[in-house]
């Protein structure tokens, strides 16, 4: 079982172990799922699966890219391909093959410092695996160390991500500039009196989802610009409480991604939710309502709305790649 699992590689450190079974730890076997009855079966989609069955059988540009709003049920396509594979219905081709959902949660969880999450994907690449996501692109230095592995990853951007920032309904400071915004993060305002001198509220409190996400990465990387983080901001466990949290709390200010404050009962996506307040955001020195926007999805695609990053997938096979 040892050999197995070490798949003929040595212990040399001591975080060796740690390196084994990365498919097993970050990404989800759906046709171990399917044949133990956890997918549920899959109606009205038989059209889409075969064809996506028919592209993963051509000899040449096999990959199929499924696209849409959330919710459409592209990964419902997905479990429905699991599962006739598990019911041997796909052709022999398909027959033995397994389907992996990569969990960036559990890839970017426990990336207590930088690295780690490229660490991650590099043991993701060990394991054989095509293909990884990331938040930014790979380093002169991190693409010399792959090519020693003979691994060449391509890197193709597929979407820009948004941050937003949240505060109180009851906060009447709703803008807020990035020179600003970065004398928060490094602990030089304090007070929403240094913001706005009619302020009434107090001590001014950030607040990440997490201490180890890909907000903190991109707050240290992206706006401080290598100054350390202040030491009394705060983080809750996940998106969902930030946005509870603020909501209770008129002085704090929510780091959030974008995705998780819009408002699920608008489907032109144009509102936000009516929880809490999403801020407007400067790249100027003073926010004012001509040059600060909101992070909706026209601002972020026009380049208007400053917190943003792009997502990339980095492949490991070029020539049969997407």
């Amino acid at each position: 079982a040892i050999k197995e699992l070490r798949k003929g590689s040595t212990v040399d450190s001591q975080t060796s172990e740690q390196e084994y079974d990365a498919l097993g730890k970050y990404a989800i076997n759906l046709n171990e799922q399917a044949r133990k009855g956890k997918l549920d079966p899959v109606i009205g989609r038989d059209a889409e699966i075969e064809r996506v069955i028919q592209i993963l059988g051509r000899r040449k540009k096999n990959n199929p890219v499924l696209i849409g709003e959330a919710g459409v049920g592209k990964s419902a396509i997905i479990e429905g391909l699991a599962l006739r594979i598990t019911q041997k219905k796909v052709p022999h081709a398909l027959l033995h093959k397994r389907i992996f959902s990569l969990d960036v949660a559990s890839l970017v969880a426990g990336t207590k410092y930088r690295g780690q999450f490229e660490e991650r994907i590099n043991l993701l690449l060990k394991d054989s695996v095509r293909l990884a996501v990331a938040s930014r692109q790979l380093t002169e230095a991190e693409k010399e160390g792959l090519a020693q592995k003979k691994l060449f990853p391509k890197e193709i951007k597929i979407a820009t991500d948004g941050i937003a920032l949240i505060v109180n309904k009851q906060n009447a400071d709703s803008m807020i500039s990035i020179p600003d915004l970065r004398e928060i993060l490094t602990g030089r305002i304090t007070r929403w009196n240094q913001l706005n001198p009619g302020s009434k509220l107090g001590d001014l409190q950030l607040v990440f989802d997490n201490q180890n996400s890909s907000t903190v990465r991109f707050a240290i990387d992206s706006i401080c610009r290598g100054d350390s983080l202040a030491g009394n901001l705060s983080a809750q466990h996940d998106n969902a409480a930030v946005i509870d949290y603020v909501s209770k709390t008129p002085g704090a200010i929510g780091v959030i991604g974008v995705t998780w404050v819009g408002n699920k009962s608008d489907s032109t996506r144009m509102t936000f939710s009516e929880l809490v307040t999403v801020m407007s955001v400067s790249r100027e020195t003073k926010a004012t309502r001509e040059n600060s926007y909101k992070p909706f999805q026209a601002y972020i695609a026009l380049g208007q709305y400053p917190l943003v990053r792009n997502m990339y997938v980095l492949l490991t096979d070029p020539r049969s790649g997407l």
